[in-house]
């Protein structure tokens, strides 16, 4: 555990080396990328031993998620570096004759990330590539709920980048709280709502920029698919988004399903087979589904099935291991609505499927909630595919699948309103530890005489030419070829 007086010292340490310079480099950006990506392939073995050891996933699991998708994030970064460092002409408006201007990306400085339990590589390095990208200096705070993980990040990392600019601070909510007393240059912050308005009350004092993904309840529409094909292949992507995404424990896991009552044994039925095809008929001992992080939040799930109403509901699975930490696939169908299951994030491997009378009724029942991380609509409906597009708003739309914006470097990630504030991912990563900096150059040749007082009729009229692009306008005042409108404006 670090004392406040350490962690002052570090971060006066990590701004002065900012000062520096180094960071800016091209050449320092690309070293410490390359070296980011080594230690993702040479301690890959390592890296899916913590997994398993923090959380229970399959080191296929680990790989597909985080492992893999860092690399590919990391690659990007280094193939599209040049073109993001590069300053962007602007194009100016007539009264800026003879002026040139550019967009120059510099670094914020020194960034805080703040990451989650549930993909504690993904969700510290996401951030780290961009902070890097971007020329800043960072200090990571990884989970303490994932300790193995925050291990091999401060030990084994540190040893592959630069450690005057790059440090990992492991610590529990005190070392959370102490890091939030210092100035920082931007916060990063995934995890829960509660958390984010902790991290953004703190973030005040200073007025510091914060980004948040917190996520919420992510709902998946149904539409009554006619072709028995397209109905497996959505209830397939629907179990291994829900139940193999660190069974649940996912910001952007399928929360809740809308479908229309008729068509609901059918999905049911479905996810039954599907679940059992994937996961085994005992998937506690297939090894394929992680388990709960801790026992307060296996707690928190068993709580919510212990309304009476809402065990009623349960139409498979439901069994639990709390030695284990694990809690079978399950599904309920039409739990109350006011229920916790159905008014909290679950973030676990419970699936409430909501019946309604027609599927165009989802759209309503989801305005009817905070906005959510994203939205997931299987439907070959493309009038519904349109409504839902137009009358909703989410962090994110996918059209008959799940997850699969999380992997996409071309695609911002992140949420609005509750859901989140701020995008990554990519290019957007860069941009988000980036300030776009405004640089004009102007001759000394000449000036728009009319600019300066004292004032007269006259004057306005050449503004207001040169301000809409009127150029043949504006020539013919110069020349005294049109008349000067009288104007009452006291000039």
């Amino acid at each position: 555990m670090e004392s406040l007086q350490s962690l002052e010292c570090e971060v006066k340490t990590l701004k002065e080396y900012f000062r520096t310079g180094k960071t800016k480099d091209a050449a320092w950006r690309q070293s410490q990328l390359e070296g980011l990506l080594l230690f993702l392939r040479e301690k890959e073995n390592e890296i899916f031993e913590a997994l398993r050891i923090d959380l229970g996933k399959h080191h296929l699991e680990g790989y597909r998620d985080e492992v893999g998708t860092l690399v590919k994030s990391t690659i990007f970064a280094l193939k599209n570096l040049k073109d993001w460092m590069s300053g962007k002409k602007a194009k100016l408006p007539l009264v800026a004759l003879l002026t040139s201007a550019e967009l120059v990306a510099e670094p914020l400085g020194l960034v805080l990330i703040l990451s989650s339990w549930n993909f504690p590589f993904g969700l510290s390095l996401e951030p780290l590539i961009g902070a890097i990208a971007a020329g800043n200096t960072a200090v990571i705070k990884p989970s303490e709920m994932a300790p193995a993980c925050a291990h091999l990040l401060a030990t084994r990392m540190t040893t592959y980048l630069d450690d005057k600019a790059i440090k990992v601070i492991q610590g529990g909510p005190d070392v959370g709280e102490q890091l939030l007393q210092q100035k920082w240059d931007k916060i990063f912050f995934t995890g829960s709502q509660k958390v984010g308005r902790i991290i953004m009350s703190a973030a005040v004092k200073y007025l510091t920029p914060v980004v948040l993904e917190m996520g919420g309840k992510c709902p998946a529409i149904v539409d009554s698919l006619s072709s028995s094909w397209d109905r497996e292949v959505t209830v397939n992507r629907i179990i291994v988004s829900k139940y193999g995404a660190c069974a649940g424990q996912a910001c952007i896991a399928i929360d809740y399903v809308l479908v229309e009552k008729r068509f609901a044994a059918t999905v049911v039925g479905l996810m039954k087979i599907m679940i059992k095809k994937m996961f085994g008929e005992n998937p506690r001992v297939s090894n394929t589904i992680a388990r709960i992080v801790n026992r307060t939040h296996f707690l928190r799930l068993k709580n919510f099935l212990k309304d009476f109403a809402v065990q009623n509901s349960v139409v498979y699975g439901g069994s639990m291991d709390e030695e284990n930490l694990f809690i079978e696939p399950t599904i309920l169908l039409d739990p109350p609505l006011d229920s916790a299951v159905m008014t909290e994030e679950i973030f676990g491997p419970l699936l409430p499927v909501i019946t309604l009378e027609r599927i165009e009724d989802s759209i309503e029942f989801i305005n009817s909630r905070p906005k959510p991380l994203a939205i997931y609509a299987f439907s070959n409906n493309e009038s519904l595919r349109r409504r839902i597009l137009s009358e909703t708003s989410s962090g994110s739309l996918v059209f008959n699948d799940a997850v699969i914006q999380y992997a996409a470097d071309s695609l911002p990630f992140g949420g609005v309103g509750e859901s989140g504030t701020g995008k990554y991912h990519g290019k957007f990563s860069f941009d988000t530890f980036s300030n776009y900096k405004a640089v004009a150059r102007r001759s000394f040749l000449t000036d728009f005489w009319y600019r300066f007082p004292p004032w007269n009729t006259n004057k306005l009229l050449l503004l207001e030419r040169t301000y809409n692009w009127d150029y043949v306008g504006l020539l013919l005042v110069i020349l005294g070829l049109k008349r000067t409108r009288e104007r009452a404006y006291g000039l």
